[in-house]
């Protein structure tokens, strides 16, 4: 301001002052025009250098009048319509002539555009504006027709804007904002995941603009009844829960994505809507009774404990059961999910997922557990008689009957399936209390004292050991066969001998049978022959032919084996044998020498006369 004083005196001193003083000799048209001209221009210099403003690329001009304007009245921190103090209106980047801007305004170009990067949100807070209604926390959100240019300062005030902060939130982008009005705040964006929803508490009673959620400010803000499920009207958690736009838990959740809304204003609890298990095991001793067999055969037991250790992801430590007499943990598993309808409720009557298993799911499954693994429960199973032999029906199948009787110890054995869903129909109720449904309930390995188990282990080792004996023996045996036709494999050679001598042997048999019984015939055909030469010539006679023939066949054999000897006899017949004719040239020598002799015995015989038989 003092450079345009003193530039604009100089120049009207110039043009108007200096041409009157000027002395006639040096006083002429030219001269007086040149001082008038010069001064002229010293006074346009002054005022358009005080008439321009350069905003950088990426900048804000902001304006703070200085003269020229009317005092900003109730309350009101920037100014409208010209009034003295911050403006609402700004300089975009580039050249811009307003006469005497410089003069009446206070120009900075020192602000830079904002910038909201991904993931980011920017929290507004004005600091002008319509005042909040009583009770109201936040400002009403821009309407939708004009969202964005509700950022100017000038349509904001001129459009009702309201100070303070604002449910509207600057997403990711670039923007020209009045620092003059608004204070920026950068925060997070909400992330929701997936296998999630967001259960939002409000604390605003406005309209809502969140994506999947939208709503008009909603003129009853009553909570919302919970339908009541089963017959007997089931008694939720106290969970008041409102319409969408109202102040408190939204009975409607957020689905994944990603979101941009003033924290302050919205907060949102992320529930899992994914099926959770909740494990029920560890913080107790396991003992063990472990049956050896000595080299002896003999079963030996030995006792041992071990520290079953609670898992850190585990929910709870091992139920304990009273069941006979005995201390029983009971690990159980449980399958919990909280659908999205209801992650509401949950929110609203308890908190987190978490809280609900530890403050009320938890405590109601471990009584439930005493209650059934350590009291009664419907078993069906077949009808006994007073024999002990269970009862038939026509068809003779065994009848079954529905019992209630106490649970035993071996149950969590035998009747597992039964005790779990027994669990599960009364866990149901007390999870939908709570807004969380129990899909499931499934018994661990059950901690049986060993004692009760010991005795059928050792029947079971005996029984095993008794068929391992057996399978040994018939090992043993068909070893033996192995090695017998082993060494059968190795004989064989002989043994095929054997077997061709044994038909050999049975062979000659059928032939000395034979020759036998040929014997037999021809001796019967001699004998019958005998007994007719006897008639004829008498029984010595006939005894001398035989004693001739059996001579005659024992020398022919003989002859037949050493015709050496008959030749040498024959050679020297002459000398001690008369010689008598015995045959021609060409009959056989043995032949004639014997039929010789045999006919001179037969003439004897014959010419012999009988003796007189001994009167």
């Amino acid at each position: 301001m003092t450079g345009l004083l003193f530039w604009i005196v100089l120049g009207a001193f110039l043009a108007f002052v200096v041409p009157p003083v000027i002395p006639n000799r040096f006083r002429s048209p030219f001269a007086n025009v040149a001082l008038r001209v010069l001064g002229g221009l010293m006074v346009i210099y002054a005022i358009l250098s005080t008439s321009f403003v350069h905003v950088p690329d990426g900048g804000v001009g902001k304006l703070f009048r200085v003269y020229g304007g009317a005092p900003l009245t109730n309350g009101r921190i920037v100014a409208v319509n010209g009034e003295n103090g911050p403006q609402a209106r700004i300089f975009t980047p580039g050249f811009k002539f307003e006469l005497l801007v410089n003069v009446f305004y206070d120009v900075s170009t020192d602000d830079k555009e904002v910038k909201i990067p991904q993931g980011k949100i920017g929290k507004l807070v004005a600091k002008d504006g319509a005042p909040l209604r009583p009770g109201q926390a936040f400002a009403d959100p821009f309407p939708a027709a004009i969202a964005y240019q509700m950022l100017d300062a000038q349509v904001f005030l001129k459009n009702g804007g309201q100070r303070g902060s604002q449910l509207t939130v600057l997403a990711p982008g670039t923007y020209r904002l009045n620092t003059y009005l608004w204070d920026v705040v950068p925060q997070d964006a909400k992330e929701i995941a997936a296998g999630f929803v967001g259960v939002v508490k409000s604390n605003a009673w406005a309209d809502v603009n969140l994506g999947p959620l939208q709503s008009t400010r909603p003129a009853n803000c009553d909570a919302v009844k919970r339908a009541e499920e089963g017959e007997g009207n089931l008694q939720h958690l106290s969970a008041p829960v409102v319409p969408v736009g109202c102040i408190g838990v939204w009975e409607k959740s957020l689905p994944p994505g990603e979101y941009y809304f003033n924290p302050d204003a919205y907060s949102v609890t992320e529930i899992d809507t994914r099926a959770q298990v909740w494990t029920y095991a560890g913080g107790y001793k396991r003992a063990t009774i472990a049956l050896t067999v000595d080299a002896k055969g003999e079963i030996v037991q030995d006792r041992v404990e071990e520290d079953v250790p609670l898992g850190t992801d585990n929910a709870d430590k091992a139920v304990f059961v009273k069941m006979e007499g005995w201390d029983v943990p009971l690990e159980l598993r449980v399958v919990a999910q909280v659908s999205p309808e209801d992650a509401a409720c949950v929110v609203a009557g308890v908190g987190t997922l978490k809280q609900v298993e530890d403050r009320v799911l938890t405590p109601s499954i471990r009584a439930i557990t005493r209650d059934v693994a350590g009291g009664t429960y419907e078993v069906t199973e077949a009808r006994i008689e007073a024999n002990g032999k269970p009862a038939l029906d026509k068809e003779g199948k065994p009848i079954q009957v529905t019992i209630n009787r106490p649970t035993k110890v071996l149950d969590l054995i035998n009747q597992r399936p039964l005790i779990e869903g027994e669990i599960e129909r009364r866990i149901r109720p007390e999870g939908a209390k709570s807004c969380v449904t129990i899909r499931e309930v499934r018994l661990g390995e059950p901690a049986i004292p060993p004692e009760l188990l010991v005795a059928v282990r050792r029947q079971q080792l005996a029984t095993q050991l008794a068929e391992a004996f057996i399978q040994e023996k018939l090992a043993q045996e068909k070893r033996v066969d192995s090695e017998k036709a082993k060494a059968t494999a190795d004989q064989q050679g002989q043994l095929v001998q054997a077997d061709i001598e044994v038909q050999r042997s049975e062979r000659l048999k059928v032939a000395r049978l034979n020759e036998g019984e040929g014997e037999r015939d021809k001796l019967t055909a001699i004998a019958t022959g005998q007994k007719a030469q006897t008639e004829v010539l008498g029984t010595d006679a006939t005894v001398r032919l035989r004693q001739f023939e059996l001579l005659l066949g024992t020398l022919a054999a003989f002859f037949e084996k050493h015709p050496d000897v008959l030749t040498s006899a024959l050679s020297n017949a002459q000398k001690f044998v008369p010689q008598i004719q015995v045959g021609g040239a060409n009959d056989n020598a043995v032949g004639g020498l014997l039929s010789a002799i045999l006919g001179q015995s037969l003439s004897k015989a014959v010419d012999t006369p009988a003796l007189p038989a001994n009167k």
